[in-house]
């Protein structure tokens, strides 16, 4: 079965997560012997996100998305990554599909060009994965729940509740 993926990416982003995410989902589902047609949709920034996810779910008829943002280090970027993420969470409910967040803060690389590299590698790749595995096997999600993995970024330590 071919699954449709969108994916969302943005002009302000400092490199192109996009470019990557398209690479990673076919790289990887040819691997895992999953077919995937990709729909790619470049918006300018953060906020304009949720309506290119909206329509990739509903006028193309993707099974998922997966919505790739920077947003910069300013006060203000942060309220507008928080408007675009809320957005997105608004455009799950109303089409009953995931729509995969995959914003970087600047702030998160603390000035460092090759840490914001590192992070915008590790997270964009972590979640096309993901996302093949909520498409394709749930089962393979269902075997990490509660481990603490984290994309970009170290794991949080796992803790034992029974």
């Amino acid at each position: 079965m071919i699954r449709k993926i969108g994916v969302t990416d943005t002009t302000f982003a400092r490199g192109d997560m996009g470019g990557l995410a398209v690479k990673t989902l076919l790289e990887h589902g040819k691997k895992r012997g999953w077919s995937v047609e990709i729909v790619r949709y470049t918006v300018p920034g953060v906020k304009d996100l949720p309506v290119a996810n909206k329509m990739l779910l509903t006028n193309e008829k993707c099974d998922l998305a997966i919505s790739l943002g920077m947003v910069g280090r300013e006060p203000v970027d942060a309220v507008c990554g928080h408007e675009a993420s809320t957005g997105n969470i608004a455009v799950q409910v109303q089409t009953g599909k995931h729509v995969i967040e995959v914003f970087v803060h600047e702030n998160e690389a603390r000035g460092s060009e090759e840490k914001l590299g590192q992070i915008m590698r590790h997270r964009t790749v972590e979640h096309c994965i993901n996302a093949l595995e909520l498409l394709f096997d749930k089962q393979a999600l269902e075997k990490r729940a509660g481990t603490g993995k984290r994309q970009g970024g170290p794991d949080a330590s796992f803790v034992k509740l029974y």
